[in-house]
């Protein structure tokens, strides 16, 4: 894991002193954090694409800091940038993207809406709210619920994501409208808060601020030793890969937990879980196909800046209740949207068919 941390230290640096050198660029490409393994991938996958489709490119990554990301994102004007591609860390890049709508620049929302503002007009994404009812799903199957009774309940404790990150609204909240169903019946019982929607005051106590793993495996350490010291838990709903793991990490250190772990969610099929899944330890994750969300907001910006009509293969337009995927909170942008997939052990072989990790791990993964 050094050698990796070192490796992506090295490329940040190199790619920050590009950026810094003034050498115009058509497109900017702004990236949260590297902390979570897939925004690296999917920096380096949005250039890529950009630069295939004939444009000059450049990507930062803001250490999950939002005045730093600011501070990119204005570079990249100065560097003439027409159209910027955001995934943002929270609402305070607001002013960044009104400097860019007041310099003409295009600007998408990148896998997370934009908060508090409509100085744009594009997000493209996922089914946020599917990837959550997938999640759900999966604790149902792999719990057998169906069979499951009242008199011999099964016990879940739950996580959310960042509270700055409205996608993990709905990641939540379409996990609890697969589960509500379950908890009613008594047959399955929440031990720790519980939120029954995200807008409950108790969302903030089961929420994971800016997806930190070190938060995440705390908060679950704690739930150990209180209010699940007395009960054995069956299973976790966590929202990403990186705090599944985390939390999981957690449970192998109690003996409780020695012979079976927890069935525990996940997302964004990272190749650490994909082999925890192999393994028998994560039980599933959500694949989203991010090298087909990269190859389609590339496009997306390529139309943008041509004036085109917008068609982008492989996405639809966020419509009925799905169009609240795109409320910033002032108003609706229009968002398209990729399907994502849920993977367990039964079949692992889909992210991997799709040539979603190096060669080296997919043999791994054999």
């Amino acid at each position: 894991m050094k050698k990796i941390a070192g490796v992506l230290l090295i490329l940040v640096l190199a790619v920050s002193m590009l950026v810094g050198c003034g050498k115009k660029i058509d497109i900017g490409i702004a990236m949260p954090e590297t902390h979570v393994e897939r925004w690296v991938k999917d920096g380096n996958s949005l250039k890529a694409e950009a630069e295939k489709l004939g444009y000059k490119a450049a990507v930062q990554w803001a250490n999950a800091d939002q005045p730093t990301q600011n501070q990119q994102i204005q570079g990249f004007l100065t560097q003439g940038a027409k159209a910027l591609i955001i995934g943002n860390i929270n609402d305070g890049v607001g002013s960044a993207v009104a400097d860019a709508r007041r310099e003409g620049a295009v600007v998408i929302a990148y896998d997370r809406i934009i908060q508090g503002t409509d100085d744009y007009e594009y997000y493209i994404t996922f089914n946020n709210y599917k990837v959550g009812t997938l999640q759900g799903q999966s604790i149902v199957d792999g719990l057998d619920l169906a069979a499951a009774t009242s008199a011999a309940p099964k016990f879940i404790t739950l996580f959310a994501g960042s509270p700055t990150d409205a996608n993990a609204n709905f990641f939540f909240q379409g996990a609890m409208d697969v589960l509500l169903p379950y908890i009613d019946r008594g047959v399955l019982r929440v031990v720790g808060p519980f939120p029954r929607h995200y807008s409950d005051a108790a969302f903030q106590q089961i929420a994971t601020e800016n997806w930190q793993a070190p938060v995440a495996k705390a908060r679950m350490e704690a739930l150990l030793i209180g209010a699940a010291r007395t009960v054995t838990l069956d299973a976790v709903l966590a929202p990403n890969d990186t705090l599944a793991r985390a939390i999981l990490e957690a449970c192998k250190a109690d003996s409780k937990y020695q012979a079976k772990l927890p069935v525990t969610s996940g997302q964004d099929a990272e190749f650490d879980s994909a082999m925890s899944i192999k393994n028998g330890e994560q039980y599933s994750t959500v694949f989203k196909d991010t090298a087909k969300l990269a190859e389609a907001a590339a496009l997306l910006a390529d139309q943008l800046i041509k004036g085109l009509e917008v068609d982008i293969p492989g996405t639809v337009l966020a419509e009925g209740d799905l169009e609240e995927i795109g409320f910033t909170g002032t108003g609706y942008v229009k968002t398209l949207l990729l399907d994502p997939i849920l993977v367990t052990k039964d079949n692992l072989q889909v992210p991997v068919e799709a040539g979603f990790y190096t060669e080296a791990q997919a043999e791994q993964l054999q």
